[in-house]
């Protein structure tokens, strides 16, 4: 099994925590992982994604030409990534920021409003674990739980006090993911 994930956003959204913590989860797992991240200069507002790679053996190459899954935090990461993913792959798409519908029809597309969940649960910074909880409905190899207790043995302590709200943004991901 090998798994490639790429999430994409603008900087700010969470794209490389995001990642971080499902790199986390499988690596908690036994699982083989990679993570590597990218971003632009601009720390909040410029373009950021990270490449994940999950796999039960020795990972040859950490890259990903097309990913069997992703998550698409904004326009411009739609535009580029659903072109790039496997036929037959798993898109979660942030419904708050994109106004269009799909373009491919040989991939799955989750339409999630990760924005709007967030505020409901009243950060909105946590759109990112919203968009984590919707990419697991796809990913069988690493469950909530598993999410869960990355959050918990790697969030740093000054951010412990979060924990239940990020764990609600995951699970109501899941959910809305889960009824799609």
């Amino acid at each position: 099994m090998q798994k490639e994930i790429i999430i994409a956003g603008f900087g700010g959204q969470g794209v490389l925590f995001g990642g971080q913590v499902v790199a986390y989860a499988a690596m908690d797992l036994g699982k083989e992982v990679t993570w590597i991240p990218s971003y632009g200069p601009e720390m909040r507002g410029g373009t950021a994604n990270c490449t994940v790679v999950i796999a039960d053996e020795e990972i040859g190459s950490p890259f990903a030409e097309h990913p069997s899954l992703g998550i698409a935090l904004n326009l411009p990461s739609f535009d580029k990534y659903e072109e790039l993913l496997e036929k037959g792959g798993t898109l979660v798409v942030n419904k708050s920021m994109v106004d269009r519908g799909p373009k491919r029809g040989d991939i799955h597309i989750l339409f999630v409003p990760c924005n709007q969940i967030a505020e409901e649960i009243g950060d909105r910074k946590l759109l990112n674990m919203v968009a984590v909880g919707a990419l697991l409905s796809a990913l069988p190899e690493i469950d909530l739980k598993d999410i869960e207790k990355a959050l918990e043995h790697h969030m740093p302590a000054r951010h412990r006090d979060l924990l239940p709200k990020n764990f609600e943004a995951l699970r109501r991901g899941y959910e809305v993911a889960q009824a799609q």
